[in-house]
């Protein structure tokens, strides 16, 4: 196995096809996050990204993604964004972990949402997650046919809300595929206080993913288009979502919606309307991602399977960052696991959001600010 490594937004366009002609060989790789567009879109922003491409007998064969630091620590690229990760390559290559770290010069490679059908990576696996998803199918019917006959439970009382979104604030319509950047700078100001409302990381207090999310809203290719999706009541967003899209998988990633409008459930009107529309577009599978959300549990048909874990060589740094790393995502994983461990930390959390948009504690948890 040749091995040769490449910024992933300078890969040659024949590299290019040919990563998406082995998308296309198997539909577990059809997912965009997986595709060279969002690569290429991280390493605009990350100076460490890379792309390790496998060869056989002169054939780009495989596709490995990832991201480097100066000490030789590597994680899959996109790490803490992407819902999906792999070394994407033709059916039957088989491939050497330690080889495969060796020439991209890593001495840890961590990952947290990889496909767990990559067995060379499975003795470095730590844990093993939930992935739901929506299993589509076109249809032509219009949208409450689909919503009775796909959700029967959820239908009348969609319904419902909608009817009343509609009277109480105007006619409601919902827009698959909004092509105004205003609408999606909204989204992500919904987002952002959304994660310091609840405690969470605030992704877009990062200028570079603000940055990154941009770029791929331009994004307009066959294995990957990024796509805004809009719940307007009259000329009003009341909810929104973004995310890429492939031919056949639609990735669900970032949404929110206004939080003066939450008694009308606008996430789940705009969830519900997006599996029609994207079902419509030649979507098959509507991925949600790991973790725990009461309307996935709702909506899914199915679940999918993803891996954390470390893949190490012998060496000080892999030693020291696994050492730093795995009791964190250790402790991480037992809360999120168990319920009556994971409602008080999201009430807690929640409690410090509350705190910290009003000034009584800072972004570093230390009280201050303007109550002080």
């Amino acid at each position: 196995m040749d091995i040769t490594i490449h910024r992933p937004d300078e890969l040659s366009t024949s590299l290019r096809r040919a990563w998406h002609g082995v998308m296309d060989e198997s539909p577990e790789y059809a997912n965009p996050f997986l595709s060279p567009e969002f690569a290429a879109g991280v390493g605009r922003y990350r100076g460490g990204a890379r792309v390790a491409v496998l060869h056989e007998n002169g054939e780009p064969v495989g596709f490995f993604p990832y991201e480097r630091n100066s000490l030789g620590v590597g994680r899959a690229i996109g790490l803490g964004l992407s819902d999906l990760q792999a070394l994407v390559h033709r059916p039957g290559v088989a491939w050497d972990v330690q080889e495969l770290l060796r020439a991209c010069g890593l001495s840890v490679f961590e990952f947290d949402h990889l496909i767990d059908e990559q067995k060379p990576f499975g003795r470095y696996v730590t844990g093993t997650f939930a992935s739901p998803v929506i299993d589509l199918k076109p249809g032509d019917s219009d949208y409450p046919q689909w919503l009775r006959g796909a959700y029967p439970g959820l239908a009348k009382t969609t319904l419902k809300k909608e009817r009343r979104l509609g009277r109480d604030l105007g006619e409601m319509r919902f827009v698959f595929d909004e092509r105004d950047p205003q609408v999606l700078h909204r989204l992500m100001l919904w987002k952002s206080a959304q994660y310091r409302r609840t405690g969470r990381m605030d992704r877009f207090a990062r200028p570079w993913i603000v940055a990154l999310v941009d770029n791929l809203f331009h994004v307009r290719e066959e294995h990957f288009t990024g796509v805004l999706s809009v719940v307007y009541a009259g000329d009003r967003p009341v909810a929104a979502h973004f995310g890429p899209r492939s031919r056949t998988v639609f990735a669900c990633w970032f949404t929110a919606y206004d939080p003066e409008f939450r008694y009308y459930s606008p996430g789940l009107l705009m969830h519900l309307r997006m599996a029609e529309a994207a079902g419509r577009h030649g979507v098959t599978l509507m991925d949600w991602g790991r973790g725990d959300k009461q309307y996935k549990d709702w909506l899914k048909t199915r679940e999918l399977r993803v891996a954390e874990g470390f893949a190490t060589r012998p060496h000080p740094v892999a030693a020291a960052h696994r050492l730093l790393r795995r009791p964190v995502r250790g402790l991480r994983n037992t809360v999120l696991a168990h319920p009556r461990l994971r409602e008080p930390a999201d009430r807690l959390l929640k409690t410090v959001g509350t705190l910290r948009t009003s000034g009584l504690v800072d972004a570093s948890g230390k009280v201050g600010g303007r109550a002080r």
